[in-house]
């Protein structure tokens, strides 16, 4: 029998590739897409995909962006103002955005740009992975077990690593990404240090604590804040010279000592394809939830040569990306 996860691969393959016969059908209209996110957007990967497919900004559909800027708490007001709009679909991005727009209706379809937060199916997102029911499918990230792999290729990295800093944005938001990274560290004989920037008011006074303790490695935790902020985090990580290990390949091509996490432009796609497929007449009940299917691991030889890091041959092998 197929499990899960080959399931909906297979799954998210069709969506990729299955024919659009019907939206050709469909009345020529401007279709207007809901943009639902606790930082800024949309990213320039999800206007690139849509042009990939067709889609014509301005033309064939228009963006009504709603976006909190890091105030979670105007979400719900946020995702209101979108059904008000009367927007034809809407683009969630990050579990507080779905969870709103979810809480404003349960007529207007929602597509997951990614959902990083706990079990779908536990937290009542959907009804199952196959059939997600109601008003809701999208894009998974698995981010607990990638947030498992990216501590163990730290280790890897960095293998005299005894103390392992974990940069977070929230204690709420991310508790529930924390525990498969506390087994993981108690099994290896670790020390663990959460650092969360807002209990600490900011990124210096982070770096500040992470040194404090002595830390020797960071691993920073999948944030859309954390992504907008990529820079920052990565000049302090030069600054405070701890080797850290971020999601996005891009982090490591800016700067960061490596990065290990799904390919954006996949994930941007698949989002994209469900807008489409609504578009054309589909259901978003009736529509498999996906799962990202590429990986990158990118490795930045210019930064472990500036933090005196010598990266391991077996690591070195298994990257897809090697920056000189």
């Amino acid at each position: 029998m197929m499990d899960r996860r080959t399931f909906i691969g297979t799954m998210a393959a069709g969506l990729l590739s299955a024919p659009l016969a019907a939206e050709a059908q469909r009345a020529a209209k401007i279709y207007r897409v809901g943009w639902l996110t606790p930082t800024t957007g949309p990213p320039a990967g999800i206007r690139d995909a849509f042009r990939e497919m067709g889609w014509i900004e301005g033309k064939t559909f228009v963006f009504e962006v709603r976006q909190a800027e890091s105030h979670r708490e105007r979400l719900p007001e946020l995702a209101a103002d979108l059904v008000r709009s009367n927007v034809d679909v809407i683009l969630a991005s990050a579990p507080a955005a779905i969870r709103a727009a979810m809480d404003a209706t349960t007529k207007i379809p929602i597509v997951m740009s990614w959902w990083g937060g706990p079990d779908l199916v536990q937290s009542g997102i959907i009804g199952s992975f196959a059939r997600p029911g109601g008003n809701v499918t999208g894009v998974h990230m698995l981010l607990s077990s990638l947030d498992a792999k990216r501590l163990d290729l730290l280790r890897q990295t960095v293998p005299s690593s005894r103390k392992i800093a974990v940069l977070i944005h929230g204690r709420s938001l991310f508790e529930p990404q924390l525990p498969p990274i506390r087994d993981t560290v108690q099994r290896s004989g670790l020390e663990l240090h959460i650092v969360d920037t807002i209990e600490l008011g900011g990124y210096e006074a982070a770096f500040a604590a992470i040194a404090k303790v002595g830390a020797d490695a960071l691993l920073v935790m999948s944030s859309p804040d954390f992504n907008r902020d990529r820079q920052l985090i990565i000049d302090l990580a030069a600054k405070w010279r701890v080797p850290a290990i971020f999601d996005w390949g891009d982090t490591a091509r800016d700067g960061a000592l490596i990065s290990y996490g799904a390919k954006l432009e996949e994930l941007h796609r698949l989002s994209v394809r469900y807008v489409q497929r609504i578009r054309g007449g589909a259901q978003p009940g009736e529509l498999p939830v996906a799962q990202p299917t590429r990986f990158e691991l990118v490795i930045n030889l210019k930064t472990a040569k500036t933090l005196g890091l010598t990266i391991p041959q077996t690591v070195l092998l298994r990257a897809d990306e090697v920056i000189q």
